[in-house]
């Protein structure tokens, strides 16, 4: 359930640290991702990539045996799988060269771990788009990949925000997703003031997916919590 489907990507960590290393793997796995690698090194790094194929590389700009950029331009040659950068070199220089290169992403620590998922989940569903699936609620379907709902053959538009929002509550379908966490997901690092948005956001998602918005039953409100979106079984 969920993007289960992006969970199975292959994801090599690149870190000097080994107490970052560990923290990223652990943040990873309790989200659900298993298959995942890391290296301290750029020659540690080249020969993990030459037989695990990763799907998404993480990678640190300061590394004992050389630089996350020249890593990375190594490891596009080997095959063009997304590049997140996670670092504490936040320089606009450094940032600019990094996406100049053609990075997916750049983070600096310290970092929210959601914020991490967030950004990575956001990654996979860009590179690996053609997986993404039709998703089945009570009332309607969700086409994450066209950003609609179709209800009662009708297919209904939805906008940016929207689509952020229920990517969220899909990655965690079945379970609560706080309010800070949905505010999170819509308007990034700096989210707080912003939940009496969400709950207009929250009301015209329910008008799209819901024969009833008044008395929702596939976005639910836990009081006091968050929501939880229903998906039913295929």
């Amino acid at each position: 359930m969920g993007f289960e489907y992006l969970k199975q990507k292959r994801i090599l960590i690149v870190d000097d640290e080994q107490e970052l290393l560990n923290m990223v793997a652990t943040i990873l796995r309790e989200d659900g991702f298993q298959a995942i690698q890391t290296a301290q090194t750029v020659k540690e790094a080249i020969s993990i990539a030459n037989t695990f194929f990763p799907e998404l590389a993480i990678l640190d700009i300061m590394l004992p045996d050389g630089d996350g950029f020249s890593l990375m331009e190594q490891l596009k040659k080997q095959s063009d799988y997304p590049i997140l950068f996670l670092t504490a070199r936040g320089e606009e220089e450094d940032k600019f060269r990094g996406f100049g290169l053609g990075a997916d992403d750049y983070m600096v620590k310290p970092f929210l771990p959601r914020e991490l998922l967030f950004r990575i989940m956001a990654i996979l569903r860009r590179c690996y788009k053609e997986d993404d699936p039709l998703v089945k609620l009570h009332d309607s379907e969700i086409d994450f990949a066209r950003a609609e709902v179709i209800k009662n053959g009708i297919h209904i538009p939805l906008t940016a925000k929207e689509h952020d929002l229920l990517s969220a509550l899909y990655r965690n379908a079945g379970r609560i997703v706080t309010i800070d966490a949905l505010c999170e997901a819509a308007w990034g690092e700096n989210p707080f003031g912003y939940e009496n948005s969400l709950m207009a956001h929250i009301r015209r998602i329910r008008e799209k997916i819901e024969a009833n918005p008044s008395h929702p039953v596939s976005l639910v409100t836990i009081k006091g919590l968050g929501y939880k979106l229903i998906v039913e079984a295929n």
